[in-house]
């Protein structure tokens, strides 16, 4: 059974088939889902999905690009679901310099990031990284967070072979999704051919970046066989092998979820 390491089914772009397609995700060989927070308000939704859906567990954090929503109070309440028994990770958190050019917005970023990953620490919990054109800012940080024994994944990865390879080396998991698929995503497949297929996990970050040949349209965890696929040919492995591969490395790291399923 597959593991979908990264998912948003709280998205409004569910909102007409949510239920009919979380049920068809056993018979589609889905097994464990994680539902991944990026607001305090898709944190609440999450909570929701996790404690209806057996198979679903939840990551609790903000996404840089929603930092104007996280608050003292806020961040209270994230800590507090930590304890969740179906809480497996704080996330998504991290930098994004893309959508924001101004340095006191990216400083304030890096201040979140930065206490959200002091909550992991304090809870036990993995982290799941996100970073978009901040690769240097991120590494300084994570290379912080590694010294103290937090473990996690960068997730969507998007930045060079060799600094995947610095991240593994690290200790932390590598996610791929569907750009994996795309024609021109030279660096991502350099990256996935270079690092152990052991420190690889499967995910969509549904609804968005569906494979080919569905790209730009509406993705879910159904699509994650073609990742699976790419990975196989980038590795010279099976898909088969690629799915035991990667379950067994998300039940590793999300080890309350992996507890859960032995």
């Amino acid at each position: 059974m597959i593991f979908e390491s990264h998912a948003h089914y709280e998205s409004e772009r569910f909102d007409p088939d949510r239920e009919q397609l979380l049920a068809s995700m056993k018979e589609n060989g889905i097994g464990t889902i994680i539902n991944v927070g990026s607001s305090v308000e898709s944190c609440k939704e999450t909570v929701k999905l996790m404690e209806t859906y057996d198979f679903i567990y939840g990551a609790l954090g903000v996404h840089p690009s929603d930092i104007s929503g996280l608050n003292e109070e806020s961040l209270k309440w994230i800590e507090e679901m930590a304890a969740h028994p179906k809480t497996v990770a704080v996330g998504e958190i991290g930098l994004d310099y893309y959508w924001e050019k101004d340095p006191e917005i990216r400083k304030q970023q890096k201040y979140w990031f930065r206490r959200q990953l002091e909550l992991a620490e304090r809870t036990g919990l993995p982290v799941i990284i996100h970073s978009r054109d901040a690769a240097q800012d991120t590494m300084e940080i994570m290379k912080e967070a590694s010294q103290k024994g937090i473990r996690g994944v960068i997730h969507c990865y998007s930045y060079s072979e060799e600094m995947a390879l610095e991240y593994v080396k690290m200790g932390y998991y590598i996610g791929v999704g569907g750009v994996v698929t795309f024609k021109n995503a030279r660096k991502l497949k350099e990256a996935v051919e270079a690092i152990p297929a052991e420190k690889i996990l499967l995910e969509t970050d549904c609804p968005y970046m569906a494979p080919e040949p569905y790209r730009g349209k509406r993705n879910s965890s159904l699509y994650l066989p073609l990742v699976a696929e790419k990975i196989g040919e980038l590795k010279g492995l099976s898909r088969e092998a690629v799915i035991s591969i990667t379950t067994e490395n998300a039940t590793r790291l999300f080890r309350k979820a992996g507890a859960a399923e032995s």
